[in-house]
């Protein structure tokens, strides 16, 4: 059986590719700090989610202006990736916001809270012993 899957491959390399064209060739100034943290590829190479955060900004508003201009430019992005990557077929390229590393930071700070409050609880059933 073979250690990884050809959309693996597929899907790393166009991460990597997407990661340096949005940084280096996108010149749209309502485009903030993008950040692909993952590419799922289809089965059949036909379509790959792009799945993007942004540093800094979790604002609903400027999330989906990022997603527009993205959007907008994905065409572009393909025929560039068709120019560097060899393949037969250049996946359609669908932008979504990946919001795992803001529920991430959440969970975190939740259990932050937890871990402080009950170190207050046992520093108060402490001090009630002495």
């Amino acid at each position: 059986m073979r250690e990884f899957k050809r959309t693996d491959r597929v899907a790393d390399q166009l991460q990597q590719e997407l990661a340096t064209l949005i940084q280096r060739e996108i010149k749209d100034p309502r485009l903030g700090m993008v950040t692909v943290s993952a590419v799922k590829v289809s089965r059949d190479l036909g379509y790959a989610d792009i799945y993007i955060t942004l540093l800094g900004e979790n604002d609903a508003t400027r999330i989906d202006e990022n997603l527009k201009v993205l959007r907008h430019a994905r065409g572009f992005l393909r025929s560039q990736i068709a120019n560097r990557v060899k393949l037969r077929h250049v996946p359609e390229l669908r932008f979504h916001y990946d919001e795992s590393v803001v529920r991430g930071q959440r969970l975190s700070s939740l259990i932050d809270e937890a871990v402080a409050d009950d170190r207050r609880r046992h520093e108060d059933d402490e001090d009630e012993v002495r």
